[in-house]
């Protein structure tokens, strides 16, 4: 059982897990903020741009379109029924893994942070409320069915710690200025 909730909270997430990766590989390109300032501070800074945006939200999409499609035979294998993604909630979840990072960048900027500087707790879940909430606004059925209890407490439990293997990764090979 406790198998079965984390293999679902992990494959239902990976949609909001890539985003970020994607934007980090295939961002750049003007921010989003324009340069601008409030209060003296940046308020994105110019780690949040267009393109990685774009790009995170497509790639987290593809990611959902991927599992739709090899999902008859992964659930074959492992004997776990895996949920299957309507668009609303590719889209949703995609889009809310970047938005949810936006709205870090502000919150940080708005604390006195520097980019890149650590914020425990935001870093590792921001992206997963947001994505959570578009879910249930865009497609609330589908969440509601998906997104039981247990499969929510196995995401709050796992996210932090892939989140840290990730960006160690990512550190490790050129991609990313600090390890968290």
């Amino acid at each position: 059982m406790l198998a079965e909730t984390v293999a679902v909270a992990l494959w239902t997430m990976l949609p909001a897990y890539i985003p970020n990766n994607a934007a980090v590989l295939f961002g750049g390109g003007p921010p989003i903020d324009g340069g601008r300032t409030y209060g003296g501070t940046r308020i994105l800074g110019d780690g949040k741009t267009w393109r990685g945006t774009a790009a995170g939200t497509l790639a987290g999409i593809a990611v959902a379109l991927g599992l739709n499609a090899v999902n008859g035979p992964v659930a074959a294998a492992t004997g776990i029924d895996l949920p299957t993604f309507p668009l609303l909630a590719a889209v949703a979840l995609a889009f809310g893994a970047m938005l949810g990072d936006i709205l870090a960048s502000l919150i940080k900027r708005r604390s006195g942070r520097a980019r890149g500087a650590s914020f425990p707790g935001l870093d590792q879940l921001d992206f997963v409320v947001t994505s959570l909430l578009l879910a249930f606004l865009l497609a609330p059925a589908w969440a509601s069915a998906v997104f039981t209890l247990p499969v929510i407490l196995a995401i709050v439990v796992v996210t932090p710690v892939l989140h840290l293997v990730t960006n160690g990764i990512a550190y490790l090979l050129g991609l990313k200025n600090e390890p968290y």
